[in-house]
């Protein structure tokens, strides 16, 4: 198929939507299809405000019009709900053409962490982005569930992969980075920004040394407040793997995320992870052998970290080679074919009559 795929997060933003989205638009060119991906960088951007890293894109909407008249997508991925994620969708209602979405990150909380809004308005804009897709794909069953409560419809699944080339249980030629840090190791990967909940890491009592990879806004208020955790800032490929897998525990104290790739990443380096009682850990970890889930959603955290120290790693990383890229590209294709061929076809026949006449010279 031609697929196309809209979306506001894309490289070069470091993050688990991107690192989704770029594995599977792989995979999915592998596999033979066409895939056109429409991205922020494509454009003139604004920064993000309070996240001047996340760009927006300005003037999106006519440029997507030509975008998709010139593809001729058969199939149409609306993957966020920013600016390019709004313009595809215009198109896609004022053409008629159906589409799907995707759910990656729980917005209302990231909204409400970060301005005076309240959740429900934050709910009202998601339902009414969503509500016109076919198919609104999600990582997990409790994100399922969880969105059911609250209205949404028409949901599938979508969970995701790792590459366990990349992230492995580290090797007895390579080097520890935490060398000269007191064991053991507990580690958070990810964006230091308040909605990842890194302080409720930051704050519990453990042995030995708790490391942040990763950078952020809230980065240097929270290496002022922690002066004993240990900030490297931001790792990239090898670097990254290393971290993970020199670790003793990977710490996932965020209750806004969908999924949390990072999770998956740990347990293919060997490490179990501690997670509380919240989307993506509470899909994941339970009957894992490879993680310990929290007591409560917002506690138990730190009793969760120490009992991930008893974990057979090799059981962790068993568990994490179930989870590939392929297989996720291959549930992300099937969610997108619920649409009558025919429908497809009287659409692009009636585009690409307007696109004719378009080009016709005008009469002097």
């Amino acid at each position: 198929m031609r697929i196309l795929v809209a979306t506001d997060a894309w490289e070069p933003q470091v993050n688990g939507v991107v690192r989704t989205l770029t594995r599977t638009v792989a995979e999915m060119r592998a596999m033979g299809h066409e895939v056109e991906v429409i991205s922020p960088d494509q454009f003139n951007t604004v920064p993000l405000p309070t996240y001047s890293e996340i760009k927006l894109a300005v003037g999106a909407y006519e440029p997507i019009q030509e975008r998709f008249k010139s593809f001729e997508p058969e199939a149409i991925h609306i993957a966020t709900e920013g600016p390019v994620g709004l313009a595809a969708r215009r198109v896609c209602l004022e053409w008629k053409l159906p589409f799907t979405t995707s759910y990656h990150t729980r917005f209302p909380e990231y909204v409400s962490a970060r301005l005076p809004v309240p959740l429900a308005a934050g709910y009202a804009y998601m339902k009414w982005f969503h509500k016109p897709s076919g198919r609104m794909m999600v990582a997990t069953d409790t994100m399922r569930e969880e969105l059911e409560r609250h209205g949404f419809r028409n949901i599938s699944s979508w969970s995701r992969g790792v590459d366990t080339d990349i992230f492995h249980p580290r090797r007895d030629d390579e080097p520890d980075v935490y060398a000269g840090l007191k064991r053991p190791i507990f580690l958070n990967v990810g964006r230091v920004a308040v909605e990842k909940n890194i302080e409720a890491f930051a704050c519990l009592d453990l042995p030995g040394t708790k490391v942040v990879v990763g950078d952020g806004p809230q980065r240097a208020e929270l290496e002022a407040k922690y002066p004993d955790v240990t900030f490297v800032g931001a790792k990239y490929g090898d670097e990254l793997a290393a971290h993970f897998g020199c670790a003793d525990v990977f710490v996932f104290p965020s209750l806004t995320d969908t999924f949390g790739l990072v999770i998956l990443e740990a347990m293919a380096a060997g490490v179990p992870v501690a997670g509380f009682n919240a989307p993506g850990p509470a899909d994941i970890i339970p009957g894992s052998n490879a993680g310990v889930l929290a007591t409560g959603r917002t506690d138990g955290l730190a009793e969760a970290a120490i009992a991930c120290l008893d974990l057979d790693r090799t059981a962790v990383r068993a568990f994490a080679e179930k989870f590939s890229w392929r297989s996720c590209a291959e549930q992300f294709v099937r969610n997108l074919e619920p649409y009558p061929e025919p429908e497809k076809t009287r659409f692009w026949r009636r585009l690409r009559r307007l696109a004719r006449l378009r080009r016709r010279p005008k009469a002097a």
